[in-house]
């Protein structure tokens, strides 16, 4: 009897693990028996339409494909918004006086449409965006993953890294989870949300194609991420994110000819846009430093003109009169090897340092005068904002 016992619970667990394997690899064979366990399978499994099967009992069923990045995107489209803004036309306000009407004619006014992108980027609703995006809006409205729809209300904006601030008042919001871009490499995989030609969101992929992408013309302070992941209109100030779904850039800017994506994509690193966010929260604007000169990347030609031995670097062709760098005894002529102790190589370096700099607190400057080596003291002033003319940034000394 307890042989026969012994026999019986061996082929039991036999069939047992027989059945296991079954249903785990084979699971359309247990279905085709007929078994009468129903849909839901026998551990919880189930066959889809498109024949994927989805988690049950053991989990590992429904997990993402090799290469996929949908759990990345899951993670991060949430805090990614559409933001579209409406502007009064410029010639509604004149179309009001008939003398106008009568020189000038009867002009479009109907208001100014444009389309964007946003990140939540806390729950208090702070929504991160491209200063473009809605620089001289009269309305703008913000239209969550989830279709909900609320207003925005501008916080602060910075053209010198076309960055801006809006809030929205609603509860419960998707929060982006910040990643740090300054770990990003060459050839790393990321992804661009973004709501392009307003056709709803889109998650395209790519790699880093180049970092630190600078003198574009694009903004004043530029340090860019390129991607050639599809950047496309209505992009502009949705996110890239890593494949782990952390925010590591603002989509900013293409590099086309048709208006489409070309792979030429430019984004913001996070390590530029969060501190421009805390500037804001906290001051209302972003303080940068000014000295009042004009700096011009040093060729041979300008090298010979002033007597300098050096041929690379960054030489002064100009010095606004009564500016900081004019009472320190900066002049036209001078190469500005550092600032604060760091090297200046080019332009856009020396920008990057100076704008760094705290205004009212002095910093030592080297120069090159000719043969001959100066220290002297800066005294920076507060950046003055930027003018602005056909949508390109103007200013003298140190545009």
């Amino acid at each position: 009897m307890k042989r026969a016992w012994q026999l019986f619970t061996q082929v039991v667990t036999i069939l047992v693990a027989i059945w296991f394997v079954l249903v785990t690899l084979k699971p359309e064979w247990v279905k085709s028996l007929g078994s009468g366990v129903g849909e839901s399978g026998w551990g919880g499994i189930t066959l889809t339409e498109t024949g994927r099967a989805e988690p049950g009992l053991f989990g590992a069923a429904n997990s993402p494909a090799p290469g996929s990045f949908s759990v990345a995107a899951k993670k991060a489209s949430p805090a990614v918004v559409s933001i579209s803004t409406r502007r009064k036309s410029d010639s509604a306000q004149s179309q009001m006086d008939p003398w106008f009407r009568f020189f000038g004619g009867d002009r479009d006014e109907s208001p100014q449409v444009g389309l964007g992108s946003g990140v939540i980027v806390s729950p208090e609703g702070y929504v991160l965006t491209n200063n473009h995006v809605i620089e001289g809006a009269d309305e703008i409205e913000v239209v969550l993953n989830d279709a909900r729809r609320t207003s925005g209300k501008l916080i602060g904006a910075d053209p010198d890294t076309d960055l801006a601030i809006i809030k929205i008042n609603l509860a419960h919001l998707p929060v982006i989870v910040i990643g740090n871009s300054d770990t990003l490499q060459i050839g790393d995989q990321v992804l661009a949300i973004g709501n392009p030609f307003g056709v709803g969101q889109t998650v395209t992929s790519g790699i880093v194609s180049a970092l630190g992408r600078n003198q574009l013309g694009i903004n004043t302070f530029e340090n860019f991420i390129q991607t050639d992941a599809a950047i496309n209109p209505g992009n502009s100030g949705g996110a890239l994110v890593d494949v782990y779904g952390n925010m590591v850039g603002i989509n900013t800017a293409i590099v086309s000819r048709s208006g489409g994506s070309t792979g030429i994509g430019f984004a913001i690193p996070m390590s530029t846009a969060k501190q421009v966010l805390e500037s804001i929260l906290k001051d209302g604007q972003v303080k940068r430093g000014w000295i009042g000169i004009e700096p011009n990347e040093l060729s041979p030609e300008l090298a010979q003109t002033f007597g300098l031995k050096s041929d690379h670097g960054v030489i002064v062709t100009g010095v606004l009169q009564g500016g900081p760098a004019f009472g320190a005894g900066i002049r036209p002529g001078d190469q500005v090897v550092e600032v604060a102790g760091h090297s200046v190589g080019n332009v856009s370096e020396l920008l990057a340092l100076v704008a760094a700099l705290k205004p009212g607190i002095p910093v030592p400057f080297k120069l090159q005068r000719k043969d001959t080596s100066l220290a002297v003291s800066v005294t920076p002033a507060q950046r003055p904002k930027t003018r602005r003319q056909n949508g390109i940034d103007h200013e003298f000394l140190e545009r």
